[in-house]
């Protein structure tokens, strides 16, 4: 299933303003659930999380600073 340029937009946008506050405030209860490990432990667990959130993601923020393909020149 392809999403058009416009669907991969608002999706974008839609992780961007309300999954990702919710994935930090997940990160950061977890972290307070391990009892404030370490600080180097603390960091490697939010550099890890930091960069496991984006991958399932990278098909829909593929292409999406670029101009509309689908639009035409004028």
């Amino acid at each position: 299933m392809t999403l058009s340029y416009k669907a991969r937009r608002r999706l974008s946008l839609l992780i961007l303003l309300v999954g990702l506050p919710l994935y930090i405030i997940v990160a950061v209860n977890l972290v307070a659930w391990l009892e404030r490990p370490s600080i180097l432990v603390e960091l490697l667990v939010y550099v890890v999380l930091g960069i496991v959130w984006a991958i399932p993601f990278s098909f829909v923020f593929k292409g999406i600073g670029q101009a509309d393909p689908e639009q035409k020149e004028p």
